[in-house]
């Protein structure tokens, strides 16, 4: 049974990146359930086994209640149950996984002291590892998140050069299953992120260029993102053409796998456009982001 349990875990969160969050996260938050009542007639490799893909299900399902349906509240008491099973597996990179994404709710709503107290705690438990590189530069990447939402673009950058450093020097330590999505592209299409939030528009347009030449063809949530970031680029430089048809490629990601961050990006892209609202190109726009699909799934979550 334990076993059975961790391979169905794994199962999940390989299809995060591609099925539609809501029903992805009423089946993993019935597996932890499930997890939750197996734990209990286990004990020795088969518990912690169980405790470490328990603690990787309410992962899941943490991501996708901050993620997807943006209720953080209900992501932060879920991942303090994923922290509560990774403890019980004694798996501290797991945890630092766990900590890293607690920092993501105070970093997106400004709180930048409470952020930073997180990533300090997420870094204390990676250093029990052995941590692989893949990891430490994600922990660069979360924070640079957070301090760049939190407006402090110098300082993410700055992380986001040591993360590259990290993995362009590589380790001798394996990346976790559970943190194989991340590579020298995802942390690109955060790079990508900062340098708009900076104004160098620029070196942003080009990152996020080489970022959507590499993504791999099932990032359909990551490529709506980036297509959303190139399309502020666009806007931001004054072309309202290139930033609808940036903004429209990201809309047909979001048609095939829903995906609430992207979405967001995409509005503040038309927010942007107000100067050009009775150009063609903006209106056109209007009339995909309003259409009867994307305006029932926005308002629906």
């Amino acid at each position: 049974m334990g076993v059975q349990y961790e391979t169905i875990t794994r199962a999940h969160r390989n299809l995060y990146w591609a099925i539609a969050p809501t029903a992805l996260h009423l089946t993993a938050l019935e597996h932890a359930r499930l997890g939750c009542a197996i734990l209990p007639e286990t004990t020795g490799v088969v518990r912690r086994r169980c405790a470490t893909a328990l603690a990787e299900s309410y992962l899941l399902v943490a991501r996708i209640e901050f993620f997807d349906l943006r209720d953080p509240d209900r992501a932060a008491d879920t991942l303090t149950r994923a922290l509560q099973a990774a403890g019980e597996a004694d798996d501290p990179l797991l945890g630092a996984a766990i900590l890293a994404h607690t920092a993501f709710i105070p970093g997106w709503a400004g709180r930048r002291d409470e952020a930073a107290e997180r990533m300090v705690a997420a870094r204390t438990y990676a250093r029990r590892g052995p941590a692989p590189a893949t990891l430490l530069a994600w922990l660069d990447a979360v924070e640079a998140e957070c301090e760049t939402r939190c407006g402090n673009c110098r300082t993410a950058l700055h992380l986001i050069g040591h993360g590259e450093d990290l993995l362009a020097a590589g380790s001798d330590h394996p990346t976790p299953e559970w943190l194989d999505w991340f590579d020298s592209i995802r942390l690109a299409a955060f790079k990508g992120n900062t340098q708009l939030k900076a104004g160098h528009f620029p070196q942003a347009r080009e990152t996020l260029l080489a970022v959507l030449e590499q993504l791999p063809p099932e990032s359909d949530k990551q490529r709506s993102v980036v297509f959303g970031d190139l399309a502020a680029v666009e806007a931001a430089t004054g072309h309202p053409e290139a930033a609808c048809e940036a903004a429209s490629k990201a809309l047909d990601q979001l048609a095939i796998t829903w995906y609430a961050t992207g979405m967001d990006r995409v509005k503040e892209v038309r927010r942007a456009l107000a100067p050009w609202q009775n150009e063609r190109c903006v209106r056109s726009l209007d009339d995909r982001l309003y259409g009867w699909g994307t305006t029932v799934s926005a308002l629906a979550r």
